[in-house]
């Protein structure tokens, strides 16, 4: 089973008082375009985690019954905290889960498939001691998002705190990690100011 967790919980605080993740692209909610990319993949659970605005966000989501709604009332600390509330709500049957942005549109379904695919090939005739347990995207050697971790991670992610996100993690495991090239900037493109909304004609 394979989970995937994406943190909402945000303020927007680069976008003078409006929540980016309810900001529309051609008249479609930010957060919406994430939520169906994750949900078009081979993804079994989405746990999204609200924390500022839950009722707006909740409420531009339509029913699925892959997802599940999470609350952080400590959001204000930085994503580490939203990060541990979805990690204490996926699946006991979970396997490998994604740490996924909700600002991050351009990431579809074909790059979760894909790293989901390069996990299980990667370490199918490996022992134990020798498999991957992180798997990182990256455009022109650009780190990237979402992050895919083995479900044995799980307790090392549960120590960081305040707004690292999964950066630290990665950085002090990297004889566990797995760099997996793409050729689109989607991985590194996130929508933090009003500027980052207008659309070309």
């Amino acid at each position: 089973m394979i989970s995937a967790i994406l943190l909402a919980a945000g303020q927007s605080l680069r976008m003078n008082g409006e929540n980016k993740l309810t900001k529309e692209i051609n008249g479609t909610p930010l957060i919406v375009y994430s939520i169906k990319n994750i949900l078009g993949s081979a993804v079994n659970e989405l746990i999204i985690v609200l924390g500022h605005d839950e009722k707006l966000i909740k409420d531009i989501v339509e029913p699925n019954n892959k997802i599940k709604f999470v609350y952080n009332d400590k959001f204000k600390d930085g994503v580490a905290s939203s990060i541990k509330v979805g990690l204490n709500n996926i699946s006991k049957k979970s396997e490998a889960f994604f740490i996924c942005m909700g600002d991050m549109p351009n990431v579809n379904q074909n790059i979760y498939n894909k790293m989901i695919k390069s996990r299980f090939n990667y370490n199918k005739k490996l022992f134990t001691k020798n498999k991957k347990e992180i798997f990182v995207p990256t455009y022109e050697e650009n780190e990237g998002n979402p992050v895919f971790f083995s479900r044995f991670m799980k307790e090392k992610i549960m120590e960081i705190n305040d707004d690292f996100g999964a950066k630290k993690i990665i950085k002090l495991n990297n004889e566990k990690t797995l760099y997996i090239p793409f050729k689109s900037d989607g991985i590194i493109l996130d929508f933090d100011t009003k500027d980052d909304f207008i659309v070309e004609s």
